[in-house]
């Protein structure tokens, strides 16, 4: 099939969306492990505990950048719509007629956001295998199952790299040094106060070079088993294992997973469940940059929601490498004057960036970040995830992750929260923990 590529122009237009036709089968008898077995280096992820959805060339996509970067995804995902034919019979979240989507942090990225509507998506839930295939009517004309699945291992076979030993991994500093991120932490200390600013949070990054191609499929397995509670993501070399849900919407309702507060787990002692709890649940803190995150979340989902559900306390996450102050919140979507609800990606709009990646204010925190920072975080701490037909969609924030630059050479990022009272050696120690599952993953430790 041929791919319809839509870049939107420096004046502000761009083509067509294409006219696409998406028909669903239910895939009975499916392996347990169908998710799992069709990872390849070059498919599009998200999965987790072993559901999911796992896709394969391109019928379409969109790629823009800047500030309109999300009204221009929604346009042309809503004309794709407008015009397509879509066989669903299971009608379930992330069967029919989907988009993976990967959106830069900041306007000023130089990273190009991207809305890609799959060839072929493989999907499994709790319920139900299922196999979509998109192209043009007349590509898909008195398509069976069987032959749906025949496209399908084509694409896995075309998305595959030869099986080969991970290389030897070597580390080296990013746009920002060691040193250079200690001395912005420093520098953020001083910006609280007359600033109005309670909160910053500053990113990193470091190289991984690898001797040998680097196989992303590799490096999302790896990324699954070890951490099958997070939310494993890969679109067009985006690769990570996020444990916070930005928006996940669901036959209209909202649910979100918030996180601040974090606890390397390899600090001595810090095994013991008392440990979390006095270091971090006990912490004011910690507790205090949680309660500006849960407040960023609510106030932005307030005005398109009703009966929001949203704890009193947070909870303590418990990952492989880090441990987490979470919460849970959920709301019943609010429609529209037209009676629509907001989509998955409307949300996303909506929702990014959150004080967990940016900073509390975040409009005045994002500001005096592009200052500190001196990098472009690109796809790093946007929302990265999945919009299908309905406005059903799952979007995380992609954190923990990293971007393949060349098929030997990623770039990984971490970033910390800093409030008054924070200590610079401590951000970076946790920020090296926060590299620790994609330094795992790629075999660097």
């Amino acid at each position: 099939m041929s791919a319809d590529s839509s870049v939107l122009g420096a004046s502000g237009l761009y083509a067509s969306a294409p006219v696409l036709t998406s028909i669903t089968f239910e895939y009975e008898g499916a392996s347990e492990h169908l998710i799992s077995d069709s990872l390849r280096h070059g498919s599009m992820v998200w999965t987790r505990r072993g559901r999911g959805l796992v896709g394969f060339g391109i019928a379409a996509r969109l790629t823009t950048r800047g500030e309109h970067r999300f009204l221009d995804a929604r346009t042309w995902f809503s004309q794709l719509l407008s015009q397509a034919t879509i066989i669903d019979p299971i009608s379930r979240p992330g069967s029919g007629l989907i988009a993976f989507g990967s959106f830069a942090f900041s306007f000023t990225s130089s990273f190009n956001s991207r809305l890609v509507i799959p060839e072929i998506v493989l999907g499994q839930d709790d319920q139900k295998s299922w196999i979509t295939v998109t192209g043009s009517a007349e590509q898909l004309a008195g398509l069976t199952l069987e032959q749906a699945l025949q496209r399908a291992e084509l694409a896995m076979d075309n998305a595959a790299l030869p099986a080969t030993e991970q290389g030897e991994i070597e580390l080296s500093s990013g746009q920002l040094t060691a040193g250079a991120y200690l001395e912005a932490v420093r520098q953020a200390l001083g910006t609280f106060g007359e600033s109005g600013i309670s909160k910053l949070v500053l990113a990193r990054d470091i190289l991984a070079r690898s001797s040998k191609p680097i196989d992303l499929s590799q490096v999302v397995a790896a990324l699954t088993d070890q951490y099958g509670d997070c939310w494993t993501y890969a679109v067009d070399g985006l690769v990570g294992a996020t444990p916070e849900m930005l928006v996940r919407v669901t036959n209209g309702v909202a649910e979100a997973r918030v996180l601040a507060g974090t606890l390397d787990r390899a600090t001595e002692g810090a095994e013991h469940p008392d440990f979390a709890k006095d270091r971090l649940f006990d912490d004011p803190k910690q507790r205090h940059e949680h309660q500006l995150a849960i407040d960023s979340l609510t106030e932005s989902l307030n005005p398109i929601s009703h009966g929001m559900q949203a704890p009193d306390q947070p909870f303590i996450l418990q990952l492989p490498n880090v441990w987490h102050l979470a919460s849970d919140v959920r709301a019943q979507l609010r429609p529209d004057a037209t009676g629509a609800l907001p989509s998955a990606l409307d949300i996303a709009e909506i929702f990014h960036p959150t004080a967990a990646v940016c900073g509390t204010p975040t409009k005045r925190a994002g500001v005096v970040l592009r200052q500190l920072e001196g990098l472009d975080r690109g796809p790093y701490a946007g929302p990265v995830g999945w919009v299908d037909s309905r406005g059903d969609g799952e979007f995380g924030i992609a954190l923990r992750g990293g971007i393949l630059e060349e098929n030997n050479l990623m770039r990984l990022y971490a970033g910390c929260g800093i409030v008054p009272g924070s200590v610079p050696e401590d951000e970076l120690a946790e920020s090296w923990a926060k590299m620790r599952p994609m330094r795992q993953a790629l075999g660097a430790e």
